[in-house]
Formats: structure tokens, C-alpha cells, sequence
């Protein structure tokens, strides 16, 4: 599979989803202009991710601070990597904040309802 690496700025993410490696991550701030173009290409990545024969994956989300755009397509993520698990995969959600971000703690409670993938809740 190919890499996907964006480097984050002050309104998107640092995106790097690399299967050879085992690193999934989106981490930093979600608020580009254009939500749905740029995880346009995440979501395809993990449309592939589901028939690659990978048996695992731990994404990481370390958010600090996501719009209400990024919100869905944050979801959009979250049900590619449900439709991974359903496809035989095994996939956890480990969801990092800040010990004092209740916000951030809170937004990825109610991922999680959403969503049939089990998720962790680690701070830093």
C-alpha cells in the first residue's frame, strides 16, 4: 500500500497512515477550509486498507482541536475502520488528550457510541 504523510499546519492535521510501518495516526488541529476534499484521500487509503491482508491496526487520533466540518469526516474515518474490523480486521481506536481536556475526552466518548470499534482512552 502506499504511505500517506501530511505534514500538519495551524489548520490541518499531520496525517501519516504507513500499513508497512504500523503507523496510523491524525493528530493536531482539523479545521481546513475544505473538510471533505482533504480526508478525501484518507478515506480512500482505508477503502484499500480493508482488502490489504493487514490483520491489525491501532490508529491513533491525538487531537487538540476539531471543527464541526472535521467532526464528520472524523466519523467518516471511524466507519472505514468499522467497516476494517467487519471485514475481519482487528482494529483499535486509541484516542488521546490532554489530562485536562475534558472536551476532547467527551468528543471521543461519543465517537465511540457511534461506532462498533473499541476505542482507549489515554492522556498526556
Amino acid at each position: 500500500m502506499d504511505k500517506i504523510f501530511l505534514e500538519g499546519t495551524e489548520d490541518t492535521p499531520k496525517i501519516m497512515l504507513n500499513a508497512d510501518s504500523g503507523i496510523y495516526e491524525i493528530s493536531g488541529r482539523s479545521l481546513p477550509e475544505d473538510s471533505a476534499e482533504f480526508y478525501k484521500p484518507v478515506l480512500n487509503w482505508l477503502e484499500g486498507l480493508k482488502t490489504s491482508g493487514i490483520k491489525s491496526v491501532d490508529f491513533e487520533f491525538k487531537l487538540e482541536y476539531f471543527n464541526t466540518a472535521s467532526s464528520k469526516l472524523i466519523l467518516d474515518v471511524l466507519t472505514k475502520l468499522e467497516n476494517c474490523k467487519e471485514a475481519g480486521m482487528e482494529v483499535r481506536i486509541l484516542w488521546f488528550h490532554r489530562d485536562d481536556d475534558e472536551d476532547m475526552q467527551e468528543a471521543g466518548e461519543e465517537f465511540s457510541e457511534l461506532v462498533e470499534v473499541p476505542f482507549e482512552f489515554r492522556t498526556y
